[in-house]
């Protein structure tokens, strides 16, 4: 996890999403234990209690499972029930934007396939290709925060 935190969202809302895009990208799986409250507190410096707040949301989700006396463990369906909403959400709120992007930029399909199989946007003649073709997920901040820096 990365280990800083910006001032957009609440640090524990930032915690609960680095968990999420841990999942989704399979660091963490199913059964998995997350990092005790106390180590993620010392190690990030931040208050446990915003520690426990981020694992709790995760709970409430149904993403995480408190086991007493033992910890919290990623559930069975997690990074599933995951996935379902993440989709959701960007065919609601991505995608219309994204897809209003290629109409105006009159981008083809296989425009937008060459450019995702190759890793970067060659125009076709008379087209300029987008400076961003893929949008930043808010949700998934430590695989896309590298992302980011490489840009």
């Amino acid at each position: 996890m990365d280990r800083e935190w910006n001032d957009n969202q609440p640090i524990y809302r930032q915690l609960r999403d680095r968990v999420v895009a841990m999942i989704l990208d399979g660091v963490l799986k199913e059964g998995d234990p997350l990092p005790s409250v106390r180590n993620v507190a010392a190690e990030y410096r931040v208050n446990p209690l915003t520690v426990l707040k981020g694992y709790q949301e995760l709970v409430d989700e149904g993403l995480v499972e408190t086991r007493r006396g033992r910890g919290m463990f990623i559930n069975v369906g997690a990074r599933d029930l995951l996935l379902k909403g993440e989709r959701q959400k960007f065919l609601a709120e991505e995608w219309p934007r994204l897809y209003a992007t290629i109409q105006r930029l009159g981008l083809k399909p296989e425009e937008l396939l060459r450019s995702g199989a190759n890793g970067n946007a060659s125009p076709a003649p008379n087209h300029a290709a987008p400076t961003n073709a893929t949008p930043d997920s808010p949700n998934l901040t430590s695989s896309n925060e590298s992302k980011k820096e490489e840009r």
